[in-house]
């Protein structure tokens, strides 16, 4: 497994890995890594013969008032999940190496990336759209994989690529969980005992929502429904809300590709979670 830091470095990787195996898929992460992510290296290991895996905590996508100093950063264990996963290559930017001095260059999103996470997380994917473009100008994969527990973040980087005439293939890759159902992400440590308890019932409460539907009940009685559930569960709901899987804008038909989407805090952890409808 090759390593490279700087952007010198990633070029003499890049061009050996290339030689070496042809196609690669890369698989960007901000680390701290766990089951999910290595899901996802075999689901880049089928897109193409090299697997590449970035590791960067990006800064532009945090606001002012959330976890970026405190977000989980464990290099030595992630290289060392990465090699037994048979991972080919690390790209480690550093901060500087993103977003060099004098770097003038942002991306604004619309479409997908309005509501929702949008709105209540400001400059959120306007970070993410950006970095997801360095990384792919960077690397020049054939193929990216993303999971879909970020549905909404899913979405724009198919936009982002769609739109910017980009040639990566976006793969979405299922969400992994727990086997009590909570999907599985790297802010799922800062649980409390009686919170990691508990939050098994957002995915519930989505489950329900789902088969509610299913049943003949009105999305909107479906949801009203779910709502109470989780509060009563103690969460602090940010939204429960039947969306078009592709444009996120809300709907009250679960027609095909409808999506239901959630956000909510159990004491300082935000969990975001979807279901299929």
């Amino acid at each position: 497994m090759r390593i490279a830091r700087t952007g010198a470095e990633l070029i003499d990787a890049l061009a050996a890995a290339r030689q070496a195996h042809g196609g690669l898929a890369l698989v960007p992460t901000m680390g701290a890594l766990h089951a999910g992510h290595l899901a996802l290296l075999e689901v880049a290991r089928a897109a193409a013969p090299c697997v590449a895996v970035s590791i960067f905590v990006n800064p532009a996508q945090f606001g002012p008032t959330e976890d970026f100093a405190r977000y989980p950063r464990e290099e030595t264990a992630d290289l060392e999940k990465l090699r037994h996963a048979g991972c080919d290559l690390v790209w480690l930017p550093s901060v500087a190496e993103m977003y060099p001095q004098g770097d003038a260059t942002l991306i604004d999103m619309t479409g997908p990336a309005l509501g929702w996470e949008g709105a209540l997380r400001p400059g959120h994917f306007r970070g993410v759209a950006t970095v997801v473009a360095k990384l792919f100008g960077q690397v020049r994969p054939d193929a990216a994989v993303f999971g879909e527990k970020d549905w909404q973040q899913l979405q724009v980087i198919r936009q982002l690529v769609r739109d910017l005439h980009l040639p990566v293939r976006v793969v979405g890759a299922a969400i992994v969980r727990e086997p009590d159902g909570l999907a599985m992400s790297s802010r799922n440590r800062f649980l409390t005992a009686a919170e990691r308890a508990q939050a098994p019932a957002l995915y519930a409460a989505l489950r329900g929502v789902r088969d509610a539907i299913a049943r003949g009940t009105s999305p909107a009685n479906a949801l009203l429904a779910g709502r109470a559930r989780l509060a009563d569960c103690g969460f602090a709901l940010d939204y429960l809300a039947l969306v078009d899987g592709e444009t996120l804008i809300e709907t009250d038909i679960a027609s095909a590709g409808a999506r239901l989407i959630a956000a909510a805090r159990l004491g300082s952890v935000r969990l975001l979670d979807n279901v299929g409808v």
